[in-house]
């Protein structure tokens, strides 16, 4: 009898316990590994879906941009995360508003919107709202595919399911995200400036003189290819958990919950990094009175 066999039949209780967390770390090594071999196929099949693929690729940005169905009536994803962004950049104005007048020195509230909006809120938002729009309805889709056994069925038929259903996907994200973050932008200066100016009081001339000062070019650079790479890291998450879902309806809505949890937290971590790399020696910036 092995030594195994013989630990699991005098201690049963003390060899689940620790087969069960010695396991953990494997469990976790293995989704790791998955999730990485998912990422490098659907990068690398992207250009054999260009290729092949285009009018799904297409069709994905028409729907990714507009909606559809009740979304499309409100706007799409574009209106979606433009309204958002514009309540997240008013509510900077107005804290901003409150925490510097609290020291006398409410003037700089358009330094404040130059700098908080472009470089964290911006891309934290937009990044949220993408993963509960087009993240959460990629999931679901790709879920409800792999339970009603449509990816086995496109397999048998000869098609690249990850290309045509994955790639696609990121590609039509990556599309979609610039003229989606320029909206976001323009909604982010246009919100703390109405706040300010008009529900505040402040004098348009000194808003505008902070603001334009310490509106730098290359932050707004910075931003848009952190709201890129926050779409693809996005797109990717939501894809791979719907395209592995399983257990039914059920499971297609645990994959959901998964998949936006680990979009919500991973926004964050490509927040706080692309900060720490780009501004956490030199911020870029010299605030004198």
């Amino acid at each position: 009898m092995s030594t195994g066999a013989v630990l699991r039949s005098r201690f049963p209780t003390a060899y689940a316990r620790t087969a069960r967390y010695a396991g953990m770390p494997g469990q976790a090594l293995d989704y790791v590994g998955n999730l990485a071999w998912f990422t490098f196929t659907a990068i690398g099949s992207m250009g054999h879906a260009l290729r092949y693929y285009r009018k799904e690729m297409l069709r994905l940005v028409a729907q990714i941009g507009m909606g559809t169905g009740a979304m499309a009536v409100v706007g799409g994803t574009v209106a979606i995360v433009a309204f958002t962004t514009l309540s997240g950049s008013s509510l900077v104005a107005i804290q901003g508003f409150a925490s510097l007048g609290y020291i006398g020195v409410e003037v700089f509230t358009g330094f404040f919107a130059a700098l908080i909006n472009v470089r964290i809120a911006a891309p934290v938002v937009t990044g949220i709202a993408l993963a509960a729009t087009v993240g959460a309805g990629a999931t679901a889709e790709l879920g409800a595919m792999r339970i009603s056994e449509e990816i086995d069925a496109l397999e048998v038929m000869g098609i690249k399911s990850i290309s045509y259903l994955v790639s696609t996907r990121i590609m039509a994200g990556l599309v979609v995200i610039v003229p989606l973050y320029a909206a976001a932008m323009i909604m982010s200066f246009l919100s703390p400036q109405v706040v300010t100016t008009i529900l505040y009081g402040q004098p348009s001339g000194t808003y505008d003189h902070y603001f334009r000062t310490f509106l730098r070019a290359d932050d707004v650079m910075w931003s848009f290819l952190e709201a890129i790479i926050i779409a693809a890291l996005v797109m990717i998450t939501h894809c791979y958990y719907g395209y592995y879902a399983s257990g039914g309806p059920v499971g297609v809505g645990e994959a959901v919950g998964r998949s936006m949890r680990f979009s919500l937290v991973s926004v964050q971590v490509v927040t706080l990094f692309a900060a720490l790399a780009l501004y956490g020696v030199d911020p870029n910036f010299n605030l004198t009175v």
